[in-house]
């Protein structure tokens, strides 16, 4: 038994970062495992309730806006509580497993996750791991599963978001209408992001135009 965990939504300007951690017999696990980027979301789904009917147990954490904007903290900082977090709710004392790496310098993620998390476990930290790894790539199955679900509830309050990252037009889009309609940003973005500050000085500009 080991386990493995990984982390979606770190990159988008609107909404939470999840984080999954899977406890399993890697053996146990359905065909198909792998990193969540490259799995088409239907597929990805049925697989996540694979996961969760094979594995020991799966736990997740959830990182919401407030957290993620607020001063002094860093998302390598945040992408740890979040790993952290979701390895503390599978954690048994001496399990074995790795970790996706978020920061750079593999090994030292590693032990902020493993001395951030409540029992005493062997932590292994690789840059890549959920394309490597079939416990990471499983817990970026249900970390992606547990992010999608969240922006499917965006767009039933907000009407179509896109899919959050700075890069999506509709995202940016969604953005700049609600700034113009409301005259601030949305309370699901990320302030913090350069892609608010964007959209904040473009509605100013435009106001400025129309005197």
């Amino acid at each position: 038994m080991r386990f493995g965990v990984d982390e979606a939504g770190k990159g988008p300007v609107l909404g939470s970062m999840f984080a999954a951690a899977v406890r399993a017999d890697p053996a146990a696990l359905p065909d198909g495992v792998g990193d969540s980027k490259e799995i088409k979301p239907e597929r990805r789904e049925r697989l996540a309730g694979e996961i969760r009917e094979s594995a020991d147990t799966v736990g997740v954490a959830e990182i919401p806006v407030e957290r993620i904007d607020a001063d002094g903290t860093d998302m390598n900082t945040l992408t740890v509580d979040a790993q952290a977090a979701a390895l503390s709710s599978v954690a048994r004392e001496g399990l074995p497993g790795t970790v996706d790496a978020s920061d750079t310098d593999a090994a030292r993620f590693g032990r902020r996750v493993a001395d951030s998390v409540d029992a005493e476990v062997s932590v292994t930290a690789e840059h890549g791991a959920d394309e490597t790894d079939p416990l990471v790539g499983a817990a970026s199955i249900v970390a992606k599963v547990a992010r999608d679900a969240h922006v499917t509830e965006l767009a039933e309050e907000y009407g179509d978001v896109g899919s959050g990252y700075p890069s999506d037009p509709t995202t940016r889009a969604f953005l700049a209408d609600y700034v113009d309609r409301h005259g601030e940003l949305p309370a699901c973005a990320r302030r913090s992001w350069s892609t608010c500050d964007d959209v904040l000085a473009a509605a100013e500009q435009a106001t400025l135009g129309d005197f």
